[in-house]
């Protein structure tokens, strides 16, 4: 090897000279992650975590009449299976969902592809208007729509004097879900009209471009483009339409102080757990309701996400 000039070292060696990084500054640098995840850590144990668990603490328990509030391991669960009343309200929005969640997907689906047509006159005016809804409260929509739906005082009752014909009671038994349906689709409609618009203005215009130059129309482009690149906005709007589904309080709550006939206090699982708890006291076996009801909610949403990215794929 050639003499080195006097004082010059190899490079190897010059990086070898370099004093490795102290034991505390290794510790600093390994804590620095954790302290910026750290505000997250806290409120995802404090808000998610904690309830949760203290949910399932709870649903262990139960309040005898001798002996105070004892220790029953699985006992509440096994009283959840096979209680009549709640799986009457667990089939009730089941079949809310299988008849409500399709026809607010396809009407927000229609708007979605009716404002991305770029034919629509002031489409910002409508997009507003469709999304507007979703900014009224559950409580308040609820409110609204049961002086439409008042039998006694409401539009339908005016309605039916003025025209002196008997119009169908839509909280009657045979109305009352589709009546609660058509509350949730006016609330929601425009939610998922803009998870659909914004993946339709994802879509790359070169698509558009080559697909005119091929002779292909609207009805082609939507068939052949828009639809197959609105297959993961799909799948999301899907997940949460069944989460609300299954999570149905607010409307048929405040419906029911009009119709407490055909909105009975077991009416959907939430509304059946609160009852448990706030009107029958029993905390601990409300708290089981709302574990079975989130395994099975978690249950429907991760089976459709796995059949959507199974379809996907």
């Amino acid at each position: 090897m050639a003499d080195l000039p006097l004082g010059a070292r190899p490079l190897g060696a010059a990086r070898s000279a370099r004093p490795a990084p102290t034991r505390p500054a290794r510790r600093r640098r390994r804590w620095t992650g954790w302290g910026f995840v750290a505000p997250f850590l806290v409120v995802f144990a404090f808000g998610l975590i904690a309830p949760i668990g203290y949910a399932v603490y709870l649903s262990l328990f139960r309040e005898q009449l001798i002996g105070g509030n004892s220790f029953v391991a699985l006992e509440n669960y096994r009283q959840a299976l096979t209680d009549p009343q709640f799986w009457a309200s667990v089939r009730r929005v089941a079949l809310f969902l299988v008849l409500q969640v399709p026809v607010m997907l396809i009407l927000a689906l229609l708007a979605a592809l009716a404002l991305d047509s770029a034919r629509l006159r002031w489409a910002p005016f409508y997009r507003l208007a469709i999304f507007l809804p979703y900014a009224v409260p559950a409580v308040v929509a609820s409110l609204m729509w049961g002086f439409v739906y008042g039998s006694q005082f409401g539009l339908v009752a005016r309605l039916s004097s003025a025209l002196h014909v008997g119009l169908p009671d839509p909280l009657s038994g045979s109305w009352v879900l589709a009546s609660i349906g058509n509350v949730v689709t006016w609330e929601f409609v425009g939610y998922n009209m803009l998870i659909f618009y914004a993946a339709l203005r994802s879509v790359p215009g070169d698509l558009y471009e080559a697909a005119e130059i091929d002779g292909a129309g609207p009805a082609r482009i939507a068939r052949s483009i828009k639809l197959p690149a609105l297959r993961p906005a799909m799948v999301v709007a899907v997940v949460f339409s069944i989460i609300g589904s299954l999570q149905l309080f607010n409307e048929p709550n405040i419906l029911h102080w009009l119709a407490p006939d055909t909105i009975p206090p077991n009416f959907t699982p939430n509304m059946y757990a609160y009852n448990l708890s706030f009107s029958g006291q029993e905390y601990n076996y409300s708290a089981t309701i709302a574990v079975v009801m989130g395994v099975l909610t978690m249950l429907a949403a991760g089976g459709v996400q796995w059949y959507g990215r199974r379809r996907m794929a």
